[in-house]
């Protein structure tokens, strides 16, 4: 954000408006700033952003200059995401901070643009099309004679001791600098591609869950894991809201709508610890702490949300859904023993996807309706089905 400057929106001398899309934030790297719900104004010598109304009054709005973005691409959305919410990057070449901005100094060499109700115009291919016409700079006027008389005049570098030192390594640090702007021009042509590697990650996640195709157990595993990396897209966080009770149940509702399908898988229940990593894991920077996992999972039942939070008479706290109860429980998993004829916590943990502890309070919950019955030996605890119910007298 240090090379975002406060300007008059005032067009300069040949510059003209190319495209204007509303609701859009700026982003400091991968940080939110205060700069929301905006209007952006890109013209043919920078981008503009200001509030909704104050371009068009003549007020101060923010300004970008063309000349210092070395390339652009857009941000790809996450699978687990379903807002119409996209993120266009502008990586920003390098430069000296300036007092006139909102920022004096900026650890990232990059900015967000993020439209959150999506964009009406291409702006990735309109700003890669303004990049490379460069209609910013000023024209040169021809002169045609001029290669040949640089060409008759000899080369002659003066020795100017450690000043021209210094001269000729800006000299060389320039002319890396602009090569490096050329080479990621093709970039945008490979974050296209991205796209269609997201498309494909969806139909396969997909294809998983439908159990079709010849893919392995491990390969299933490995893969879920990968599509768990890519995140959750515009994460929750408190500095958006004022009160801590619109920002537990804002939370509450995300987690809810992230995890619901993978506590299905689980058997409909899924341990608080778990909870807590797999959330941690998508949101990557944005991390949130125990307590406020904990405070968004106890308003999840009062939102109505499919998921609620239950604690069992050990202590042991869970995510589950809102349809599971202790007696389906247990009905589940006496099914589960009749059909081994034994079980212990280890081989339901194992058949079941779940943790040892979910397994072992699992086992104790149909105990406790009395549907099987437990052999303490010293092989340890395993749980068998309870005849007295199915013995015919």
């Amino acid at each position: 954000m240090n090379r975002v400057k406060y300007t008059n929106p005032i067009l300069l001398d040949g510059e003209s408006t190319v495209i204007v899309e509303n609701n859009v934030r700026l982003y400091d790297g991968d940080q939110k700033t205060s700069f929301e719900g905006g209007e952006l104004i890109i013209t043919t010598h920078r981008i503009l952003w200001g509030r909704p109304g104050a371009i068009a009054r003549g007020q101060t709005c923010l300004a970008l200059n063309f000349d210092l973005i070395v390339f652009v691409e857009e941000e790809p959305a996450s699978t687990f995401s379903f807002s119409r919410s996209r993120k266009v990057i502008l990586h920003l070449a390098e430069c000296q901070d300036q007092s006139d901005g909102p920022q004096y100094n900026s650890y990232y060499n990059f900015i967000k643009l993020s439209f959150r109700d999506g964009y009406t115009n291409n702006v990735i291919g309109v700003l890669n099309d303004l990049l490379q016409k460069k209609t910013w700079e000023p024209l040169s006027p021809e002169t045609p004679e001029a290669p040949e008389v640089k060409s008759q005049l000899p080369t002659i570098k003066l020795r100017t001791g450690i000043v021209g030192i210094e001269r000729s390594l800006q000299e060389k640090q320039k002319a890396t600098d602009e090569s490096i702007s050329v080479a990621f021009q093709d970039l945008s042509k490979l974050m296209a591609m991205a796209k269609d590697m997201v498309r494909l990650s969806g139909t396969i996640s997909t294809k998983i869950k439908e159990k079709q195709g010849d893919i392995t157990e491990d390969e299933t595993v490995r893969f879920k894991s990968y599509l768990m990396s890519l995140g959750i897209d515009d994460p929750v966080t408190r500095d958006s809201y004022k009160s801590d009770n619109q920002y537990y149940k804002s939370l509450a509702k995300q987690i809810s709508e992230f995890l619901v399908s993978h506590v299905e898988e689980m058997g409909g229940m899924m341990a608080l610890t778990d909870v807590f990593c797999r959330v941690n894991r998508a949101r990557s920077l944005e991390l949130l702490s125990p307590e406020d996992i904990l405070n968004a999972c106890r308003v999840m039942e009062s939102l109505d949300l499919p998921l609620k939070l239950f604690q069992f008479n050990s202590g042991v706290m869970v995510l589950q859904l809102r349809t599971l109860d202790d007696e389906s429980i247990a009905e589940a998993t006496a099914i589960l023993v009749d059909d081994r004829n034994s079980l212990s916590a280890e081989e339901l943990s194992q058949q079941l996807g779940i943790s040892l502890t979910l397994a072992k309070e699992r086992l104790l919950t149909t105990e406790k309706y009395g549907k099987c019955c437990r052999d303490d030996s010293i092989e340890g605890l395993r749980f068998y089905p309870n005849l007295f119910l199915t013995k015919e007298e």
